[in-house]
C-alpha cells in the first residue's frame, strides 16, 4: 500500500554526512535521501546518470571544465560516463534518483566516503 512520505521527517533521522538512505525503490531505482558538507572524490558511473535534487541549502556539481550551483528547488542529471564530484559549503540535503545498483563513489577507490548498499530511512 501506498504511503506519503514526509521529505523533513526523513531527513530529521540522521545527521551523518555522504551516506546516502533509500527512501523509496521504482523500476529498478533508489529514490536517495543524503546529507552532504564539504567535498565529495571525483568519480564516474559508467552504467549509470544520477539526478541530483537540492532539498535544502546550496550544493554545487563540480566537472573538470566547469561547476554547477544548485537551490532548493533545483535539479541536475550528469550523464553516464561524465567524470564529476559534488560538493557543499554548508551542509545540504539533497535527494539523488539512481539505478538500486549503483555505488555511490562510482569508479573511485573504497574510502570513507563509500556509503553501504541499501541503507534505508
Amino acid at each position: 500500500m501506498s504511503q506519503a512520505v514526509d521529505l523533513a521527517e526523513k531527513f530529521a533521522a540522521f545527521s551523518d554526512h555522504w551516506r546516502p538512505r533509500v527512501a523509496a525503490r521504482l523500476n529498478g531505482q533508489d529514490v536517495r535521501l543524503v546529507k552532504v558538507q564539504g567535498v565529495f572524490p571525483w568519480h564516474t558511473h559508467a552504467q549509470a546518470e544520477e539526478m541530483f535534487l537540492v532539498w535544502e541549502g546550496r550544493f554545487r556539481v563540480e566537472f573538470r571544465d566547469r561547476a554547477v550551483e544548485l537551490e532548493p528547488g533545483q535539479f541536475l542529471v550528469v550523464p553516464r560516463g561524465v567524470e564529476h564530484r559534488t560538493a557543499a559549503d554548508e551542509e545540504a540535503e539533497v535527494i539523488i534518483f539512481e539505478p538500486s545498483e549503483v555505488v555511490n563513489t562510482g569508479d573511485a577507490p573504497v574510502s570513507e566516503f563509500t556509503a553501504p548498499m541499501g541503507a534505508t530511512v
